[in-house]
């Protein structure tokens, strides 16, 4: 059958009619969803009755909850081997999912849901399947490295869900796919959802699933015309001073800036107030009665920029409402045109400004196919039109005060001192404006400008930890010279086209070389990021396949097209030329890449020779301190990952993170002194190896060792191994 928002269905108005659990009612209640969208409402009944279905539906019409929630409703809390499982072609959008399902399973006690994809270590995922999952939201690569390795067992699976079909035909999973279905029981329920229909798609629908009920509904994210809807592009820690400058410059009447996070909307609101503007917060966490009275406030003019999330602010309905921010970018088109939809009501004209950052462009283009209007380019007020915007207000205020009257007794003042001092009444009178403004200038610096941002270039890296606000981080990639020096003893210097106009990391490159190339990250060495390339060492005996293979994997939406440095670069397609063969064995690239990187045994991991870091000319000494962090060997963290996550979070060079020893609970490090309580707080939060570091200080480093990053230099005469 067909399904639109026009169909002739009898329309489902409320979840409850859909004959949903309880638990599953009540967490939908808790989020703010009440009613259905047409692919829910259409797909639901279906999915609950065990039959297949296939799904035409653009990202934005609410399939996740399409398909999640009748899963949830047939789970089996007692089975602990997978019951579901979910495809998706970005470790993205399977986190999304996997979200989704945490969130719609609130109030079912004792559900597991685990997202596998590459890029993450294999330990916590093999931990959590051991253990015991309902639902498995995986990308198709790291799903079948798992089928290989035994370590997931699909033979109980009750429903399969192929989501953004036509993406993971694109990118080239699709045999993938085919694999992961014939591996699954006949039995199971088939749900496959795809925006577009090619005939690979048809034919895998044809051939997998029996008898599909076919639901095509199309997305309802058109905007009105009336809105204007501009980006700025972020220009990292200048975030919060282009706000300011936005809200000084632009002639608004209400504002509703929109954060992704409850703790975002209250540090927010917070910043602006001490800027000066009359700003209040509202979130899921404020209670029922504070928000109808923050929102009151704000129809009746006593506050004029609401900070809120997406929750608190659906359904919310303000005339005055002038302009909408999205300080942080919405995670799908839907969201967007709702978040805007609150400007531009009842004819009345609208502003909508996007802040987005370089390596979220293509969610920009999807916004606007969505959305079927452009977006274009917001030019940041610059320091001398907000200085005349303060000048006019400071002007109008002195009128606004002489109208008011009442001066006699301030103007009798003023004459007498004039009389006395012998002081001009011109000068007493800046004297006292200068006093009624106390410590807050009246005009920017002009020295304060930002500079202009582009989808092409980065803007310049402050160093160290200094930061002028929380949250608001140094930018991370400076715009420097290459220093050339000579790789370790065993290693080679490889030069591969990715780098920081493309927004890449140097967790995004060791995580794409290791798990695509077969190469522990722990052999992957010195990572050098540039403008437009990036710089790494890696064994000098890797062969010519290995290279080939490496040269078409995709980071950041680039092709890595490795070459040997200083030599010409080749497409990706072409055989680098061939070196004369070195005494350690030739890596062969496995079949599947991701196997190859399961089948790594620790024992040769440790045969490895260690290295050691040569100091660049001229590297100025930082002063250090002993840190400790509980992630260890048996979360199974590495350097990689600790360096990669401590540099992205704190905005600090890899460089600066000194010494690393790790344990088996806990590991060790050198940080530069002087870290601000906010970003300690800050690491302490974050991540690795699926725990989070929860760092403290340390009295001193324990002795090095040979599994320290810098490691020791090996012996005199000593050859390195080469196992992969």
């Amino acid at each position: 059958m067909s399904v639109s928002p026009q169909s002739s269905i009898p329309p489902v108005t409320l979840f409850s009619d859909l004959d949903l659990s309880a638990p599953l009612i009540k967490a939908l209640k808790e989020v703010g969803y009440e009613s259905p969208s047409p692919i829910q409402a259409a797909t639901i009944p279906l999915l609950l009755q065990n039959l297949d279905v296939l799904g035409q539906a653009q990202t934005g019409t609410g399939k996740t909850a399409a398909f999640a929630l009748p899963v949830l409703s047939r789970i089996d809390i007692r089975q602990t081997t997978p019951q579901a499982l979910v495809l998706a072609p970005t470790r993205e959008l399977a986190i999304q999912v996997a979200e989704a399902f945490q969130t719609y399973a609130a109030h079912i006690p004792g559900f597991h849901v685990l997202p596998i994809y590459g890029g993450q270590s294999y330990g916590p995922q093999l931990s959590a399947l051991r253990r015991g999952v309902h639902v498995v939201v995986g990308t198709p690569g790291r799903v079948i490295d798992h089928l290989d390795k035994g370590s997931l067992d699909l033979s109980k699976l009750k429903t399969l869900v192929l989501d953004e079909a036509d993406e993971m035909l694109r990118m080239g999973f699709i045999d993938d796919v085919e694999r992961i279905l014939q591996e699954t029981p006949e039995s199971r329920q088939t749900a496959l959802f795809s925006a577009t229909m090619p005939s690979a798609i048809r034919r895998i629908a044809n051939t997998y699933l029996r008898s599909p009920k076919e639901i095509t509904v199309a997305a309802k994210t058109g905007t009105n015309e009336n809105i204007r809807q501009r980006y700025w592009l972020v220009s990292g820690m200048h975030k919060l001073d282009a706000l300011t400058r936005i809200l000084e410059a632009e002639d608004f009447d209400g504002m509703i800036i929109f954060s992704r996070t409850k703790l975002g909307t209250e540090e927010l609101a917070q910043k602006l107030q001490a800027r000066g503007f009359s700003a209040a917060a509202i979130n899921g966490d404020i209670q029922q009665v504070q928000r109808e009275r923050t929102i009151q406030q704000l129809k009746d003019g006593k506050i004029d920029i609401l900070v809120a999330t997406d929750v608190a602010a659906r359904g919310l309905d303000v005339e005055r409402i002038s302009h909408v921010v999205n300080y942080d970018v919405p995670h799908d088109p839907e969201s967007y045109t709702h978040r805007i939809g609150r400007t531009g009501r009842a004819g009345r004209s609208g502003e909508a400004i996007l802040f987005i950052t370089p390596r979220e462009k293509g969610l920009l283009k999807s916004i606007e196919r969505a959305t079927r209007q452009p977006i274009g380019m917001l030019e940041l007020p610059t320091i001398q039109a907000v200085n005349d915007v303060r000048i006019a207000k400071f002007k109008s205020q002195i009128s606004e005060t002489l109208a008011q009257g009442e001066l006699e007794q301030f103007q009798s003042l003023i004459e007498d001192f004039e009389r006395e001092q012998n002081i001009p009444a011109i000068e007493i009178a800046a004297a006292l404006a200068k006093m009624a403004r106390g410590d807050v200038p009246l005009l920017l610096d002009k020295k304060q400008q930002i500079p202009a941002a582009s989808w092409d270039e980065r803007p310049g890296r402050q160093v160290g930890f200094e930061r002028t606000e929380r949250g608001e981080r140094a930018e991370r990639f400076p715009k420097k010279e290459r220093v050339m020096r000579a790789p370790d003893p065993g290693m080679q210097t490889f030069r591969i086209e990715v780098g920081y106009q493309h927004g890449v990391k140097p967790g995004n490159i060791v995580g794409a070389i290791a798990n695509e190339g077969g190469i522990d990250s722990k052999h992957i060495g010195r990572i050098e990021i540039y403008d437009d390339y990036t710089v790494l060492d890696m064994p000098d005996n890797l062969d010519s396949e290995v290279l080939a293979h490496l040269a078409g994997i995709k980071v950041a939406g680039q092709q890595l097209r490795i070459s040997r440095d200083g030599e010409e670069q080749r497409a990706p397609a072409a055989k680098p030329v061939s070196k004369p063969a070195k005494a350690a064995a030739p890596v062969s690239p496995a079949a599947s890449p991701l196997a190859k990187a399961a089948r790594v045994e620790a024992g040769e991991l440790a045969d490895a020779a260690p290295k050691k870091k040569k100091e660049k000319p001229g590297k100025v000494a930082i002063p250090m301190s002993a840190f400790r962090i509980e992630v260890g060997s048996n979360h199974a963290a590495t350097p990689a990952n600790i360096v990669g996550a401590i540099a992205n979070e704190a905005g600090l060079e890899a460089k600066h993170i000194g010494r690393i020893e790790i344990f088996d609970t806990y590991s060790m490090l050198e940080l530069p002194d002087g870290m601000p309580p906010d970003l300690f707080k800050h690491l302490g939060k974050v991540w690795v190896g699926g725990a989070q570091l929860k760092i403290s200080h340390a009295d001193r480093m324990p002795p090095e060792s040979g599994k320290s990053t810098p490691p020791k230099k090996p012996a005199a005469g000593a050859k390195p191994k080469k196992k992969y």
